[in-house]
């Protein structure tokens, strides 16, 4: 997409769409002095914007998206008024909602430029840069459709986004708008990535993809098939996936960014391409949405990919553990022992509690490898959205410095996020008569235990485990988010990884 800067008048700039983003309480603009961005738009359009408010067709609610077509004196072949909400109550979050469902608006048809007037909003600690990054991932990502099979498309990105802006140096403003295309593009992997069937997307093709993006990025990678990982005794991994005719495969990569004298973060995903539940088994409507189940390796794959585009100054090494959960003859049975990489024996009480069984061994590997800390994604318990539902992802962590940096990432992001209890007298639940641990506890705190048995693998070392079973993969779409893959905590890394 071409991303370029303006300083016309709104009537003068030409595109398919010009987008105007106003709030929900127009009285209070129409006080200042000089005239609010409403007051010049309704006077340009004769007094359009204050019929459609009279009639009560635009209050300005967050999100509300307001199409006008052939406004007379404008060069803009369509005119397109966003409702921000009242904006004492505007947040970032709330921001970017509301510039999602504009953008979806318009790529819902084939319009290849649009111009988007700079909110005048102001938000503490954020500048012009902050807002042209997140308007213009939003755009990116706001193209990307989940019909990827569809005969006929249904979204049409965008080939050309021009901001209207009254900053003369905008070289800063262009910068921004480079890293949110990348980060944009970064959330579009994930999405394609996840929505993807598990006929396209299994451990062998998903490591291929991993192996093609890291010789396109120049990142060091390093797959590990069947026998190396038998090798690293990772049978807790191997066990899961043994019920399959797909191998599993665990990828490494690397990217060194910061001094080859520093430690690396570690960034660990999930990558169950599709889970049956195993002979726990689910039922076919929770089954159906299993290809999401590697949602947290795609995340993890599309946050060293911004990374490395970004040339951020960290080193980092990210973990996919790639496996299918089916059933047949030889897949892993209840009441079996699992050995993980550390010599930890696990009591399997249910093959549906597979993820963590994954995670446990790459977890032991990525500590072996001299990991400073580590981050983990999964979509690891339908608890964890019972929980917090489906915008929040739990936060559960061993260290505090670490869980303060994430949350307060993920507050400048934007993204929703929680912190959960981590308490030892969970560990309770996970006490085996037969082994070291079951992989279960009750039905009780559910995203706890599972937390607390990821625990046992990360060596004493800070640690941070974020469950993204909610907010990944959406079954119904809105106005401002598509169906499907969401590539949430993407942005969240990436103001991690640039502190």
């Amino acid at each position: 997409m071409l991303i370029d800067f303006s300083t016309s008048s709104l009537k003068d700039v030409a595109a398919d769409w010009l987008i105007v983003g106003l709030t929900s309480n127009p009285s209070d603009a129409a006080k200042s002095k000089p005239p609010s961005l409403e007051a010049q738009l309704d006077e340009m359009t004769g007094g359009a914007i204050g019929r459609l408010r009279s009639r009560g067709d635009f209050e300005g609610k967050n999100a509300d998206v307001i199409p006008m077509y052939e406004v007379p004196g404008f060069k803009a072949a369509h005119l397109l008024i966003v409702g921000l909400g009242n904006d004492k109550d505007l947040t970032w979050g709330r921001l970017q909602k509301a510039y999602s469902a504009a953008f979806r608006e318009i790529t819902e048809r084939a319009s290849a430029s649009a111009a988007v007037v700079m909110p005048t909003a102001t938000f503490p600690g954020k500048s012009s840069k902050d807002v042209v990054e997140l308007l213009t991932l939003t755009a990116v990502s706001a193209g990307a459709s989940a019909g990827i099979y569809k005969q006929e498309t249904s979204r049409y990105p965008l080939k050309q986004l021009t901001f209207l802006s009254s900053e003369s140096n905008s070289t800063k403003l262009e910068e921004a708008a480079t890293h949110g295309q990348i980060i944009g593009e970064a959330i579009n992997l994930v999405k394609d990535l996840v929505n993807r069937g598990p006929h396209d997307v299994y451990p062998v093709s998903f490591a291929d993809r991993a192996s093609q993006l890291a010789t396109e990025y120049g990142l060091g990678c390093e797959i590990f098939d069947d026998n190396r990982l038998a090798e690293e005794k990772m049978f807790s991994l191997l066990g899961v996936g043994r019920g399959s005719e797909q191998p599993s495969r665990m990828v490494m990569l690397e990217y060194k960014g910061g001094n080859p004298d520093e430690t690396h973060i570690a960034i660990i995903g999930k990558g169950v391409t599709f889970d049956s539940g195993g002979y726990s088994l689910k039922p076919s409507d929770g089954m159906l949405t299993m290809k999401c189940d590697m949602a947290g390796a795609a995340t993890a794959l599309g946050a060293i990919v911004a990374a490395a585009r970004l040339n951020l100054p960290v080193n980092i090494r990210v973990y996919l553990g790639l496996v299918e959960n089916l059933v047949s003859g030889n897949a892993y049975k209840l009441g079996e022992v699992l050995t993980a990489r550390n010599g930890v024996t696990i009591e399997v009480c249910n093959t549906d509690a597979e993820g963590r069984l994954v995670m446990a061994d790459v977890l032991c590997y990525a500590v072996d490898q001299g990991a400073e800390s580590l981050i983990d994604l999964a979509t690891l318990t339908g608890a964890c959205v019972v929980a917090l539902g489906e915008d929040y992802t739990g936060l559960f962590s061993n260290n505090d410095d670490l869980a303060g940096h994430i949350e307060a990432a993920a507050a400048k992001a934007g993204e929703y996020l929680w912190r959960m209890p981590t308490d030892d007298s969970f560990n309770d639940q996970l006490k085996s008569d037969v082994a070291d641990c079951k992989n279960v506890g009750t039905r009780w705190g559910g995203a706890i235990t599972a937390a607390k048995f990821l625990e046992k693998f990360v060596g004493g070392k800070p640690w941070a485990h974020l469950d993204i079973a909610g907010p990944a993969y959406i079954s119904t779409g809105k106005s401002h988010r598509e169906p499907g893959a969401t590539g949430v905590m993407i942005k969240t890394l990436m103001e991690l990884l640039r502190k």
